[in-house]
Order: C-alpha cells, then structure tokens, then sequence
C-alpha cells in the first residue's frame, strides 16, 4: 500500500462521536498507510455531497446517527454509488452487528471505540480496498 495522503471521512451528528474517531485511529492507521486526512459530516447533506464529489478513501459511518442513521445509509450507498469508498459502521451493541451485515458494510466498530482495534480495522479495510480487482463496468 502506498504511502499517499488518505481521505477518510467520519459521519456523525455528534460531535463527540466523530472525535473519538479521529482519536481511535490517529493520523496513519498503520505505519504501511498513508497520512490520513479526516473529513467531519455532521448531517446527511454533506455526507452524499463528500461521497458524490469521489475523494473519499473510506467512510466510517455511526449506526445510531440521527435522524440518518449509519447502517441504512451504508446499504444505501453501497446499491447507489457506482464506486463506492469501502465503509466501516459503528455500532453500539454487539447484538446489532447483523445490521452491519445487511448494510454490506465492509467492517464494523463496536463502541466503545478500543485504539487498537479501529486503527486495524480502518488499516486492514484500507489494505483489503487496495488489493481488490477493480471491477471494469
């Protein structure tokens, strides 16, 4: 994986919640990631405008955001984007990682966020985005 600036984007209405993202992850998820760069989305609006505009490396969205929450707009995306970042959901229970499932995001968070484990899961869905085949359409 290359070294490049990445952009990732955060999804939330609260504030909080999109800060401890940030501060989960950091500013490299992994020493063979590039620098991230952090987009903020409080609202729906600005989340379909930054995931349209194409520079979004990977979305991590919060399940329980209001009044779109996470999961549905992941399925959402995932069916209406023809290219469409990989997306991680936070989720607040264990029991709802079925939700995560059926929204075809392509890892889940559990809150509260564990350091460690959301750098690997932000670095390991980077690594898995970049080694896929690109599809030809």
């Amino acid at each position: 994986m290359s070294s490049a600036s990445l952009t990732v984007l955060v999804y939330s209405q609260r504030a909080n919640v999109r800060s401890d993202v940030r501060s989960a992850v950091g500013r490299r998820a992994a020493s063979d990631t590039g620098r991230i760069e952090w987009v903020e989305c409080a609202n729906y609006s600005q989340l379909k405008d930054q995931l349209d505009s194409g520079d979004i490396d990977l979305a991590i969205l919060d399940g329980d955001a209001q009044p779109s929450g996470g999961v549905g707009l992941c399925r959402q995306f995932k069916n209406e984007l023809a290219d469409c970042p990989p997306m991680i959901v936070l989720i607040a229970r264990p029991q709802d990682r079925w939700l995560a499932a059926w929204s075809e995001a392509d890892a889940v968070l559990l809150r509260p966020l564990d350091p460690v484990t959301a750098a690997a899961t932000v670095a390991d869905t980077l690594r898995a985005h970049a080694a896929a085949i690109p599809v030809v359409r």
